[in-house]
């Protein structure tokens, strides 16, 4: 099966016609014909099922033949995660991440971050692909990068963990992840959080918490930790 995305259509919709670029890629590319299926999702748990009206490069239309909503997780992953210095180590991160199961995703600019500007629109391209194609009918949401002063103040609700890399009292991700519940992770740049930096996130309730006995990537970091909720939950 392959996935089409389009945040514009609802479960009230009976017609709807692809842009043109897209009408050209299902036309022109992937040849299909009137008469043919095609399976949609909007980003928000609906799956929809539609049957091609109109098969032309410039204007494709399909009318709506089925629907359902698909069931959400027993879990809410919120990843907060520093920008790498290369952005394709960080939209690594993005793609495996929606293909595992993520519902959040900040970047945050902290003390040591070598990025501390972010252009969304490309990363945003690179979830909406990846969940596509992991045949997934959510779109996480992917915040505008913020200050970690600034997020760190933020009210949030479930479990709170922050890795980091120094030699302080830690305890195991793995060991600490409640089964179905909420859960916030922070993920810091190459050069780690900041002791300052860790000392606001304990003051605001959150975990220190180690992923390992390695020194990891801050996305490889954000991997394991992703993994990790995935895994107690399954």
């Amino acid at each position: 099966m392959q996935l089409f995305y389009n945040p514009d259509i609802t479960e009230t919709t009976n017609e709807f016609s692809f842009s043109k670029e897209e009408s050209n890629h299902i036309v022109k590319v992937l040849r299909k014909n009137m008469g043919d299926t095609l399976h949609i999702t909007n980003g928000e748990g609906w799956l929809f099922t539609a049957e091609i009206t109109l098969a032309d490069i410039k204007k494709c239309l399909v009318k709506i033949v089925d629907k359902s909503l698909q069931p959400k997780r027993n879990y809410q992953l919120h990843l907060a995660v520093a920008p790498t210095k290369m952005n394709d180590r960080y939209e690594w991160f993005l793609e495996k991440a929606t293909e595992i199961g993520i519902d959040t995703i900040t970047p945050i600019i902290c003390d040591h971050s070598e990025r501390k500007i972010v252009k969304n629109d490309r990363f945003e391209k690179i979830v909406q692909s990846a969940m596509k194609q992991s045949l997934s009918c959510y779109l996480p949401k992917l915040n505008e990068p913020i200050l970690f002063k600034d997020f760190i103040n933020q009210k949030f609700a479930g479990d709170l963990f922050i890795a980091h890399c120094e030699e302080t009292d830690k305890k195991s991700l793995k060991n600490e992840i409640t089964p179905n519940s909420n859960i916030t992770i922070l993920i810091g740049p190459e050069g780690d959080f900041s002791v300052k930096e860790i000392k606001m996130a304990i003051e605001n309730k959150f975990i220190p918490v180690t992923l390992g006995d390695t020194r990891l990537r801050t996305e490889t970091a954000a991997i394991v930790a992703c993994h990790s909720v995935a895994f107690i939950n399954e």
